[in-house]
């Protein structure tokens, strides 16, 4: 009986050395830019690592923020410099409604998605979790 409760105790101090689990199961975190202001320009430091992040052209992305800000954008290696001082709160704003549109599945609400060109300028999100594909506007 003795060995019963010496291998309880064992597993009660194998089990509280353990990990804790994660408090989310979401697999996919929504990224946030890193950026700076220097003078009238914002430039954002990890605007590479989003994109490849999100799996979109970082020329898209660009394009995007560029229309939406309304700012003249130029992308510079690994960062991108906006034309005008711009918070992060902003950025982070417009970099979210970027991926709710052009990287999140309608259906199953997983990021696991491509863009096709469906011809006659209409571009479709293809998602390769559940197969779902809607038009891009």
């Amino acid at each position: 009986m003795g060995s019963e409760k010496e291998y309880e105790q064992l597993l009660d101090n194998i089990y509280s050395s353990l990990p804790k689990k994660a408090e989310t199961t979401e697999r996919f975190e929504m990224p946030q830019f890193s950026y700076f202001t220097e003078g009238n320009k914002t430039i954002i430091k990890n605007f590479r690592a989003v994109a490849e992040k999100i799996r979109r052209e970082p020329a898209f992305l660009s394009k995007y923020l560029s229309k939406e800000l309304a700012v003249p954008a130029e992308q510079q290696g690994e960062r991108l410099v906006l034309q005008r001082k711009l918070s992060g709160g902003i950025l982070n704003k417009k970099l979210e409604e970027f991926i709710n549109k052009y990287v999140i599945c309608k259906q199953c609400n997983r990021p696991d998605t491509h863009i096709e060109e469906a011809g006659n300028r209409l571009q479709m999100l293809v998602c390769e979790s559940c197969g779902a594909s809607a038009p891009i506007r």
